[in-house]
């Protein structure tokens, strides 16, 4: 059962009470000392702490921050995303991955440009049905941006909370879940609940690591009913790996180099051109790869194999000649921009026709 006073709150057996008050006050009077000192803390612009929370998704905070500062030069607010390229949106966000981020926080601007005068709204609900927008995202706005008192669960959060708690279900599986925000809902104070929510991710980003955990030097150590909080959260077992090779062609041609726009996972950007072998294998067309490079995506591990080619007759629907000295200006993700990028360094020098009949 669970009871919810000013003071206390009882989770998991009516005999062990939580000192609420007495957590708060020892975590955030340790936040005030050890917090980290985060750009998009520093504004209650709704418009930067959403670009901030769409950045954080699945992204490191280092990796983060370069990208946010440059965002808002580029983009300072809605009106200026609203009105921007799908081409300038991707390329702005080239290099962070995940790229659908970009695609919905693109369409959220025009929306809120469009319908709420460009002011986004502090109603949760209606945060949510913004694209891209899940219940997260739309409780961080409202308490960073607006600073109401609703709870947070992220990565970081939801450690500290299955230990604190001795949540046993697993943090992916709807109970889990559930349990998780129940008991975020419970901490989280009526008043300054962006510093509190703050204070709880750091805690988890900081001390109650995912290894080794620092308990020695926790605030609030004495709270936590983990008996071994390493094996908390507890998470369903990952689905195996799936590998796949991919290959595209590598074409250049008087100081141009043949792109592709548009795939399935990388919708709006240039990549090198997809090959389609019609039943025969690579090996009898080409000897080898002139470059190959492997990365993963979701739960797929992806051998990129980029086969020289000679200039070829194009697809005009989706390909393209691109100048090589254009190449900055257009958005390439990581993996294809790599390959370009090795791949053009060793064509400098001598004639394209001599370097690529020698790698064919």
């Amino acid at each position: 059962m669970r009871i919810q006073g000013p003071d206390i709150c009882v989770n998991l057996c009516p005999s062990v009470a939580f000192q609420t008050n007495h957590f708060r006050r020892a975590l955030v009077n340790w936040y005030r000392r050890n917090g980290r000192d985060l750009p998009w803390r520093k504004t209650r612009d709704p418009y930067a702490v959403l670009v901030s929370e769409f950045m954080l998704q699945q992204t490191q905070v280092a990796s983060v921050i370069p990208y946010y500062h440059d965002w808002l030069r580029r983009f300072p607010d809605f009106a200026s995303l609203a009105r921007a390229s799908q081409n300038d949106v991707l390329h702005a966000w080239q290099g962070l991955g995940y790229y659908n981020r970009a695609r919905n926080l693109h369409h959220t601007a025009k929306i809120v440009q469009d319908r709420h005068r460009g002011i986004l709204p502090g109603d949760i609900s209606a945060i949510r049905r913004l694209p891209g927008i899940g219940r997260y995202t739309a409780n961080a706005a409202a308490t960073f941006a607006f600073d109401q008192p609703v709870p947070i669960v992220e990565a970081n959060s939801a450690r500290v909370l299955a230990r604190l708690f001795d949540i046993r279900a697993t943090a992916d599986s709807a109970i889990g879940r559930e349990k998780l925000w129940g008991n975020a809902a419970h901490l989280v104070p009526r008043h300054n609940a962006a510093r509190f929510n703050s204070a709880l991710v750091d805690l988890g980003a900081l001390v109650c690591l995912p290894t080794k955990p620092q308990c020695n030097i926790c605030p609030v150590e004495k709270f936590c009913r983990a008996k071994n909080p390493e094996v908390l959260p507890m998470k369903k077992s990952r689905p195996r790996t799936k590998r796949l090779i991919e290959r595209h062609a590598f074409v250049v041609s008087q100081g141009r180099i043949l792109l592709e726009q548009s795939s399935p996972r990388w919708r709006g950007m240039w990549i090198l051109p997809p090959l389609k072998f019609d039943g025969l294998k690579p090996s009898s067309l080409w000897r080898r790869p002139v470059y190959k490079l492997v990365f993963p995506f979701t739960n797929h591990r992806i051998t990129l194999s980029v086969y020289a080619h000679r200039p070829r007759r194009i697809d005009g629907r989706l390909q393209h000649w691109v100048k090589i000295n254009s190449l900055d200006s257009i958005p390439i993700p990581s993996p294809h921009g790599k390959a370009v990028r090795h791949l053009l360094s060793g064509l400098q020098g001598a004639p394209t026709h001599r370097r690529l009949s020698s790698i064919s």
